[in-house]
């Protein structure tokens, strides 16, 4: 497996999702980064991290609620939310910190 540093380490824009696979509220989410991929293409990546499986990551950011995003930039962190959002608004921010 790739290492965090590693994903987060790019000129690009990285757009992470945290989330709990177990939750079904809300919008879908699959379908939200769905279209935040195919509006950004490779001006940005698009990373989803499910908090169960990758516990010691969500500790070490704090991930507390479901979903959080987070967007990275040469491995620093530019902006961070937490709650559902759509995919014109995601792909606002994204394009903010490209």
């Amino acid at each position: 497996m790739t290492k965090f540093g590693e994903l987060i380490n790019l000129d690009i824009p990285v757009l992470i999702d945290f989330y709990f696979e177990w939750d079904k509220t809300g919008e879908n989410p699959n379908e939200v980064l769905r279209d935040v991929v195919a509006a950004l293409g490779d001006k940005a990546k698009v990373i989803k991290i499910d908090i169960e499986k990758n516990e010691i990551l969500a500790d070490a950011l704090k991930v507390k609620a479901n979903p959080t995003f987070i967007i990275y930039k040469g491995g620093q962190m530019e902006w961070r939310q937490s709650g559902d959002l759509d995919a014109n608004t995601l792909i606002g921010l994204v394009k903010q910190h490209a």
